[in-house]
């Protein structure tokens, strides 16, 4: 995986100014590092469950106003209180396996924990796959994605859960959780592909964070892990069970899939939407249309493209609507 995370050193001080090879930990772009040869070889040594989220102190480390990498500046969220975010997921594993993450605390790849770019850490969320419906409970205590349009990478066993190992990517929603509101207990009902063995991630873009009124800044707690025998997620293809307590959260039976769309604008004035739909209509962009949406009251017409069926859909059109100036495109819902 062609992951970059910014350093703990960096990112542990109030504000800086540094590519993410300065200093510490965290690779400088380019291949990623082979995976350790202590790494177990398949498929989970410890399959984590989800985490129940409570009150935690932010972390020393990891919490400055603001951190630039890569010429870029991240303003770190004071909350993440009523926090959404639809985009796409990456996930990392051997490469940085008992590595340093951004709170000091060493990444396990078989934890529920999660990387973000501007939560405060620690933060708790529940990652929704929008392309099946599987949803998980992590920890974010790590600072990235920093590559391409992605808004999240996650550990290899929460990926894993999400059914999102084999691809690499999935469109997901984000979503804060109340501290000390406990996760449903349910079990996995639905059947998934076996779980490969670790192998070096890939990471594709990373998608901004929502900008416009449909997405608010998540909130803290632990990870308490539940063991299991090294077989769990793959056993779980074959038949129902749970993986831990709460492990996996599918979607009902009868829950309908969601259709997206890559949203390139939201305007207060409808003159200013259908000039950018005007201006998007004359390339390959596909469909094109303006919606409007009372929204806190307020009402918004926003640009939309699509829907978009997959990862590679979404990519496309981003890159496209990045080259014509649109930069605060993102993943929307119905």
């Amino acid at each position: 995986m062609n992951r970059v995370r910014a350093p703990l050193a960096v990112l542990g001080i109030a504000a800086v100014s540094c590519t993410v090879g300065c200093v510490g930990t965290r690779p400088t772009p380019g291949p990623p590092p082979a995976p350790p040869a202590a790494v177990p070889p398949a498929p989970v040594a410890r399959a984590g469950g989800e985490v129940i989220p409570k009150a935690e102190p932010k972390s020393r480390y990891g919490n400055p106003p603001y951190y630039d990498v890569f010429g870029k500046r991240y303003y770190v969220l004071s909350s993440s209180a009523d926090y959404v975010e639809r985009g796409v997921a990456s996930w990392y594993g051997p490469g940085f396996h008992q590595v340093k993450t951004s709170t000091g605390e060493l990444y396990d790849m078989y934890g529920m924990s999660a990387a973000h770019r501007t939560l405060p850490l620690p933060a708790y969320v529940r990652v929704t796959n929008l392309q099946n419906g599987r949803s998980v409970v992590v920890r974010v205590n790590d600072r990235g994605p920093f590559v391409g349009n992605r808004i999240i990478d996650l550990s290899y066993t929460a990926a894993a859960k999400l059914d999102m190992l084999r691809d690499g990517t999935a469109m997901v929603e984000v979503r804060s959780l109340d501290v000390g509101a406990p996760p449903p207990t349910t079990t996995l009902t639905a059947a998934a592909p076996p779980v490969a063995a670790p192998t070096a991630t890939t990471v594709a873009p990373t998608l901004s964070l929502i900008a416009s009124a449909e997405a608010a800044p998540v909130a803290a707690a632990p990870e308490a892990p539940a063991a299991v025998t090294p077989t769990a997620v793959a056993n779980a293809a074959a038949s129902p069970g749970a993986i831990g307590p709460g492990a996996v959260t599918p979607a009902p039976a009868s829950a309908a899939k969601p259709v997206l769309f890559v949203q390139a604008g939201a305007f207060a004035d409808p003159a200013n939407a259908e000039r950018l739909a005007a201006k998007l209509r004359g390339g390959t962009y596909g469909r094109i249309f303006v919606r409007d949406d009372v929204i806190a009251g307020r009402k918004l017409y926003r640009v939309r493209i699509g829907p978009v069926a997959d990862v590679q859909a979404f990519d496309r059109i981003y890159a496209a609507l990045e080259r014509d100036g649109v930069h605060d495109a993102h993943l929307a819902m119905d």
